[in-house]
């Protein structure tokens, strides 16, 4: 059904919609909100509490002035009650006054800060005593947004979506979802969008999150049992050249890549085939131990392929493996493959592949195109598994006849976790750094020190170095004051001065101004990037030293670690300032584990044991397995029984064929067809 057939949506707004992706009424369906605002019961001025949003009702003692302030117009209204007074403020709102007359009853929230020793709440929200009255105890649904389309906008044509949208089959069998107490699917996906309370939600965000895991155990389970112990062609020794080239390098291997290395190389002489994870924390070194898997590929007569998520990144290991070969006067041949070639070069590079003319071959999703076809493919090497889709990475390995499998990952899932979401695989861990690299060094802040870091920042631009700012937001968002990309790129611009070259990411840019924007900035001509967190697994920039994290109490704090490493990457001092514009307790008491430890592996586990039902409201961690709902953090209990289940379904019909299964068959092929998880 057209997004055009529901009421208030003609081709204008239609377009809006698809910024979003949403093209069908039932995208629109699945697409649910990005956080919930809930509603606290209201305070006494007395008992409000500094960085806590909250809720007050009293009497206004005055009507609102409004004055102009540093070129912009402020509403300033006081609202007293018998434990105290307290002071509010709006900017550009003048309309305000007309309803903030002295004697009238209301309720404010807002944050609560202090001003100059007077506690204030900047942009409440207002509301009548007996409309506010309902509140406490519900959820309001806040969407992502763009540009022209509001939060309002979108739940309005989310209701006449849920009423006219066709609901396929539940593919959940009905025994699974009785032994689960799982909601189903048509109230779940209501309670979504509309929870009448957070039981609901927590309910409703159960039911979809099972589902997700559920397919992803069943895929897992597949693949598992199609891998197990298969022999190999491919018996790859080791060689005195790539013995060499490591006594050669300019540093000393790590203990744990020595541990890695040596694991890879007894799997790639075994005689079966290899299915390996290499799982280390950002920085730690697991290119170099990829490479020298590949080097012993090659020299052993056969091919070896590594594929990067972005052709950026597939130009930089390319770069980095063409100088290695060079260095040690290697007898071998790599090549880039990349979708932007031009056809001419495309026919050029794959009459090389198929006549191996070409040993090692670096690219990016172009690898696995119909028209490339290998010699000797012994080798398949993935860098950040969870940005490829398993199809993917399936149509890679039958370019060859069941070549071994290397992953590589920087997500640290704590231990629990990662022997159910790698259960397929054997997992080497890296958990040291290369001697070499300083510790980063890291500050906890509130918004009244972004003056003095973006003065730091500016000294280290002015030493040459580069920074990245991470916003959380792409564009505003008229139910969150949350930093945004568009808006603060703006705002430091009038900021810094303006030989400070400045830049913009985010996710809704297409992929080739992605990458146009990551190439500019690993040339240095960007110094500043402010960006969201797509940067979080992307090309190295030995350069970059200084990474601020606006609004950084919305994220979990594996993903502000992941967010870090993006820093530290050379012999330079790096630094990350993490703004907390919360600045309360609890966020604090997260935020400073970052503060006091650099090892991803102690933070994932930090992060799994300090998460409770209160964090649905932050910003989605996102990382390892790119799932819609669920996230293995939160979930960790949750995917224990969705692997338990998926186990039982195929013991009793491996091949899915029972009549009782025809939906989870389908659901399956549907997951596999887009899924990033495997």
């Amino acid at each position: 059904m057209e997004l055009t057939e529901l009421k208030g949506i003609g081709p204008k707004t239609e377009k809006l919609f698809q910024k979003l992706g949403i093209r069908t009424v039932e995208d629109l369906v699945y697409y649910f909100p990005h956080t919930y605002l809930s509603f606290p019961k209201t305070q006494v001025v007395g008992s409000l509490v500094d960085g806590e949003q909250q809720a007050v009702m009293g009497m206004l003692e005055k009507d609102a002035t409004v004055v102009h302030l540093h070129g912009l117009l402020m509403t300033t209204a006081y609202v007293r009650d018998l434990s105290g007074k307290l002071r509010l403020c709006w900017f550009n709102a003048a309309f305000l006054k007309s309803t903030l007359r002295a004697g009238t009853v209301l309720v404010f929230l807002g944050k609560v800060t202090s001003f100059k020793g007077q506690k204030t709440m900047q942009q409440p929200r207002i509301f009548r005593p007996e409309e506010y009255e309902a509140k406490p105890g519900t959820l309001e649904p806040v969407y992502g947004q763009t540009k022209g389309l509001s939060n309002t906008a979108i739940l309005k044509a989310v209701r006449q979506a849920m009423d006219v949208s066709v609901f396929r089959p539940d593919f959940v069998p009905e025994s699974i979802r009785c032994n689960r107490t799982l909601m189903d699917m048509r109230t779940a996906v209501r309670a979504m969008h509309f929870p009448e309370s957070v039981t609901q939600f927590e309910a409703a965000r159960k039911r979809l999150a099972f589902n997700e895991l559920f397919l992803f155990s069943l895929a897992l389970a597949e693949k598992k049992a199609h891998h197990a112990a298969e022999r190999s062609r491919f018996v790859i020794e080791a060689h005195p050249e790539v013995a060499a080239l490591v006594e050669k390098l300019l540093f000393q291997l790590t203990e744990g890549q020595k541990a890695a290395v040596q694991d890879i190389t007894a799997d790639l002489r075994s005689g079966f085939v290899m299915n390996r994870l290499v799982q280390g924390d950002v920085g730690s070194g697991k290119t170099i131990v990829a490479f020298l898997a590949m080097l012993e590929t090659a020299l052993s007569g056969y091919q070896a392929a590594l594929m990067a998520p972005t052709e950026i990144l597939a130009e930089q290991h390319f770069a980095k493996m063409k100088a290695m070969i060079e260095e040690h006067a290697l007898a071998l041949r790599p090549v880039l493959v990349t979708g932007s070639m031009t056809a001419k070069e495309r026919k050029t590079l794959y009459t090389r592949i198929a006549t191996h003319d070409a040993d090692l071959i670096i690219g990016t999703h172009a690898l696995f195109q119909e028209k490339v076809v290998y010699d000797q493919l012994a080798l398949v090497i993935t860098d950040e598994q969870h940005r490829f889709g398993v199809n993917q990475r399936q149509e890679l390995s039958e370019k060859g006849q069941r070549p071994h499998t290397l992953v590589m990952s920087a997500t640290p899932i704590p231990r629990t976790l990662a022997m159910l979401v790698y259960a397929d695989m054997q997992v080497s861990l890296i958990r040291e750094k290369p001697a070499d690299r300083l510790p980063i060094r890291n500050a906890v802040v509130d918004e009244n020190y972004r003056k003095n870091a973006y003065k730091f920042i500016y000294e280290e631009i002015r030493k040459g170095r580069q920074a990245y700012i991470i916003c959380p937001m792409v564009e505003p968002n008229d139910m969150l004051d949350l930093e945004n990309v568009s808006d603060y790129v703006q705002k430091i611009r009038k900021i810094f001065p303006k030989e400070v070259k400045i830049g913009k990411l985010h996710g809704k840019m297409k992929p080739a101004e992605k990458e146009d924007i990551m190439a500019r900035f690993l040339a240095h001509e960007i110094d500043l990037l402010v960006s969201t967190t797509v940067v979080e697994v992307g090309v190295d920039v030995p350069n970059a030293t200084v990474m601020m994290v606006e609004n950084a109490e919305r994220f979990g704090l594996a993903q502000l670690h992941q967010l870090r490493g993006r820093v530290g990457r050379s012999e330079h001092q790096s630094f990350c300032i993490f703004v907390d514009t919360q600045n309360s307790e609890k966020s604090k008491q997260r935020l400073q584990i970052l503060a006091h430890s650099n090892d991803g592996f102690d933070i994932a586990e930090q992060d799994l044991r300090l998460r409770g039902p209160g964090d649905i409201f932050g910003v989605r961690q996102s990382g390892a397995l790119d799932f819609a709902i669920a996230d293995i953090y939160e979930d960790g209990a949750l995917l224990r029984e969705a692997s338990e289940d998926a186990a039982f379904v195929l013991k009793t019909d491996a091949e899915l064929t029972l009549p009782e299964h025809g939906e989870l068959k389908k659901a399956l092929d549907r997951f596999l067809a887009k899924s990033c998880t495997l």
